[in-house]
């Protein structure tokens, strides 16, 4: 395109001089000063518009120049616990990394894995008329730009040939990498290598590596969003093309690299808002890492409302959102729960189960990261037995955690009427079915996410996919999907589809003579190390651990019908 649009940038704005709020402390104002004026400063009356515009240039400004502490004055949005949506977008994290993806667009079919499980949302996608994209390129005047943006545009079976058999329009497939949300994790480079496509590689960045990235990312920012037609809603990864849904989690959060928890956060709200629309959603998130990263102030990645609660009381703050939205005559407004292990398993649990016994239609995402991650790795009722971890530390006299792991799925299954999954950002299809009929079911619903944690799992960043799949095989996190709907009896509510092998006790994979169990799924994480002798054979407590895991897998075969 000849004529680019002009991002905003706020540290090109001419000022950052703050918007006069009554009531707001300006640096080195007397506390007295303060106090005086505070009574009368009708803090009710808060213009949300001009806050917003004041914020995005003046308090997004200072702290990217990094005097965001020692400028601003107290922040009377903030003391009312009001941050504007999507700020995250403004965040550049393209100094963290020294690689990117690049993407080979003969190796691509189209598949959307890699926008899918990307964490960050800066890998994405679009389907956009040959003769469209054709004149866009046509204006871009330099040669080696025009052969780099064209570069990233695909010809595949699924957006081109299929309408062209139909008498319509092909569309090209492209895909974009964000440089200023990509944090090198290489997730995607991995998802499509296991797929065996091998259309994006890691490569060093350098100083001509950006400023490509961004005029391309510019350029499809600027060709417009993906025809409806193009879009097909019985292929649920196609959710992520659409960017009402896909951009409901802008990134700029502060997870880290690969954070399988925010794989699935960007997943529900994606599914959530393309079935039902961001304008209909809104969350409340217990603490936990998803609060810490999602909300690094300046900084929020969301587009919809949310509100923060502790890490016990969220669905008890929940339900009197619910009964309030229900007095306005917004039933049809979808809310969701999101926590972890603490806020569901542990210290949060009889909040949860009031939630369940209530028939009150919300919906729970339970991060199963099978540890404490935000406080440090501690051990939760949902690690694993001989899991290394803090508080069940592998040592002299403890060899890892002795306890069992709660069945936080199962459970919920006891409760009256409830809607439960269990699933894994992985298995997109079945994650996407849950999240689906979850918000459909006219009630409680709940859906434990395995998400995996590489700093306290001890997994390389890009393999929080790849992890997830071994989890399901080696029947450590079994798939299954609970609907009261389905029948009377517990075998007719009752799916195991998605798992490999469902009648058998273990799943042996193709090519290979043994079957995959729970202690070579322990062999590939940090958090087992120790259970494995200098041989390689597994610890006494290991073993025991296998064969409970084989146990809860015929407990949920019997309960199918299955066994």
């Amino acid at each position: 395109m000849a004529e680019q649009e002009t991002v905003f940038n706020p540290l090109e704005s001419e000022s950052h001089e703050p918007i006069a709020v009554p009531g707001m402390k300006q640096p080195g104002a007397a506390m007295e000063t303060h106090e005086a004026t505070f009574a009368d400063s009708h803090l009710i009356e808060l213009d949300l518009d001009k806050y917003v515009d004041d914020f995005n240039r003046r308090v997004i400004g200072a702290y990217q120049e990094g005097k965001g502490s020692s400028v601003l004055p107290a922040d009377l949005g903030v003391a009312r616990s009001v941050i504007p949506a999507g700020t995250g977008a403004l965040r550049d994290f393209s100094y963290i990394a020294p690689e990117i993806p690049e993407f080979d667009f003969e190796k691509c079919v189209g598949c959307m894995s890699c926008v899918t499980e990307c964490p960050d949302t800066a890998i994405l996608g679009k389907a956009i008329p040959q003769s469209k994209i054709a004149q866009a390129l046509g204006e871009i005047i330099d040669d080696q730009e025009r052969a780099w943006v064209s570069s990233h545009w695909a010809r595949t079976k699924k957006y081109f040939d299929v309408p062209a058999k139909k008498g319509d329009e092909g569309a090209l497939f492209g895909i974009f990498i964000d440089p200023t949300k990509c944090k090198g994790c290489a997730e995607c480079v991995q998802v499509c290598d296991e797929l065996d496509y091998h259309a994006l590689k890691m490569v060093t960045k350098d100083e001509n590596t950006l400023p490509r990235y961004r005029s391309a990312f510019n350029f499809f920012r600027q060709i417009g969003p993906t025809p409806e037609e193009y879009i097909n809603q019985r292929a649920l990864a196609d959710f992520m093309l659409a960017e009402h849904a896909a951009l409901l989690y802008v990134g700029g959060a502060g997870s880290c690299m690969g954070c399988g928890e925010a794989t699935a956060i960007r997943m529900m709200l994606a599914a959530t808002g393309f079935a039902h629309g961001p304008e209909n959603l809104g969350i409340v998130a217990a603490t936990g890492c998803n609060t810490v990263y999602g909300s690094t102030y300046p900084y929020n990645p969301y587009i919809v409302p949310w509100t923060n609660s502790l890490f016990e009381n969220a669905p008890a703050d929940a339900m009197g959102i619910r009964a309030r939205w229900n007095q306005r005559g917004w039933e049809y407004k979808k809310l969701w729960v999101i926590g972890g292990d603490g806020a569901m398993y542990d210290i949060g649990f009889q909040s949860l189960s009031r939630l369940l016994t209530s028939a009150m239609d919300i919906k729970v995402l339970v991060l199963d990261t099978q540890v404490y991650s935000n406080t440090g790795g501690q051990a939760s009722t949902a690690s694993f037995t001989a899991q290394d971890a803090k508080m069940a530390a592998f040592g002299k006299q403890s060899h890892g955690k002795r306890e069992r792991r709660k069945e936080l799925g199962q459970i919920c299954m006891m409760h009256p009427e409830v809607y439960v999954a269990q699933t894994t950002a992985a298995h997109i299809n079945h994650f996407y079915k849950a999240v689906m009929e979850a918000n459909d079911y006219p009630g409680p619903a709940v859906i434990n996410v395995y998400t995996t944690c590489q700093p306290e799992h001890g997994v390389p960043d890009c393999n929080s996919s790849r992890q997830a799949k071994l989890a399901v095989e080696s029947r450590a996190f079994p798939l299954f999907i609970y609907d009261p709907r389905k029948g009377e009896r517990l075998r007719e509510r009752l799916s195991l589809v998605g798992n490999p092998a469902q009648k058998e006790d273990w799943w042996t994979p193709p090519k290979s003579a043994k079957p995959l169990t729970f202690c070579d799924f322990a062999r590939t994480e940090g958090r087992f190390a120790k259970q494995f002798d200098q041989d390689g054979l597994a610890s006494e407590i290991l073993l025991r651990t296998e064969q409970e895991r084989l146990h809860n897998w015929h407990m949920l075969q019997e309960l199918a019908g299955l066994r």
